[in-house]
């Protein structure tokens, strides 16, 4: 990932990281047991601060979770801002430079409660889960794809959808919604599926008192963001596949008022998908049993904070 001259830097960089984070992993135990040590990172949002033809800087909000799968200390969940420095070089992205600190920190939805340690053995270290799995294309309709015929690649539609499903667009641009629907769903739940989100959206954009441009009354910006932490594979063959996303979304408000402030809710999808028209294409996105970590020991940020992160500029992008 690393760009030529910056390599042996970076790598002092993230050993010093390691080094720093490495007690989080341990739990109640001041050893670290290796097969059940738990880190996850979901990116919520990506604000480019200077993008040019060969050097750009962009800031993430992330989420991370870690912890230890064993001992009584539920795994804890944190909030960084991060901020990467990229060159171009040999015709990609390399990382040159990066640094982070304190990010946002949104509340842990009040209907979700903290799972066992134990509960969270499907994504540590000796779990078969992978870290999300990214197409890095983008098709003809404007959306990732196509997918290769393998397990990543099914991995990568299930994580596109998921995250796709959680842009601030889906909610309040009914002809991007259709359009990042046609480019997902299969051909034959397409009717269904449209029919059924457009009932969705049109729900929470009552519910938040959202006009057309995304933003209430008094001038609050919509918040909705998906990030996924961790992937699974239930079932695969060369035409269908299951996965399992461990998320993190986050949904709300930045405004005026503290009420609609944007809170974070972990959900573990099932996402099933079917081979077509030489991509995949999924079939069902449906949410399972939450696993939610910890809460972070530090204040929520006010609800005004989050405007820098809404609206569909800031959001990751999902390729």
């Amino acid at each position: 990932m690393a760009s030529q001259p910056a390599a042996k830097a970076m790598e002092k960089h993230a050993d010093r990281a390691a080094e720093r984070f490495a007690g989080d992993l341990g739990g109640t135990s001041t050893k670290i047991r290796r097969k059940h040590a738990l880190a996850r990172t979901g990116v919520f949002s990506a604000r480019p601060l200077a993008v040019s033809a060969d050097e750009a800087t962009v800031r993430l909000w992330t989420t991370t979770v870690r912890g230890s799968t064993a001992g009584s200390e539920v795994p804890k969940a944190a909030y960084q801002s991060v901020t990467v420095r990229l060159v171009w070089e040999r015709n990609d992205w390399k990382l040159s430079g990066s640094s982070s600190g304190p990010g946002l920190v949104a509340p842990i939805d009040a209907r979700q409660a903290s799972n066992s340690p134990g509960d969270f053995d499907s994504y540590d270290v000796s779990a078969e889960a992978e870290d999300p799995a990214l197409s890095g294309v983008i098709g003809s309709t404007g959306f990732p794809g196509p997918y290769a015929r393998s397990v990543r690649g099914a991995h990568g539609a299930a994580v596109n959808a998921a995250v796709l499903y959680g842009d601030p667009r889906f909610f309040v641009d009914g002809d991007w919604r259709h359009r990042m629907l046609k480019a997902t769903a299969a051909p034959d739940v397409l009717e269904a599926v449209t029919s059924e989100t457009d009932t969705t959206a049109e729900l929470v954009a009552e519910n938040r008192g959202l006009g057309a441009d995304g933003r209430t009354g008094d001038g609050g910006v919509l918040v909705t963001r998906t990030a996924v932490l961790g992937t699974r594979s239930i079932s695969y063959s060369g035409q269908a596949a299951t996965v399992e996303l461990w998320t993190a979304s986050v949904g709300g408000v930045a405004g005026d008022d503290e009420s609609q402030r944007p809170q974070v809710a972990f959900l573990r999808m099932t996402v099933d998908l079917v081979r077509t028209a030489g991509t995949w294409k999924t079939t069902s996105v449906t949410p399972a049993d939450p696993l939610v970590p910890a809460p972070p020991n530090t204040e929520a940020a006010p609800a005004e904070r989050f405007a820098e992160v809404g609206g569909a500029g800031n959001a990751p992008s999902s390729a």
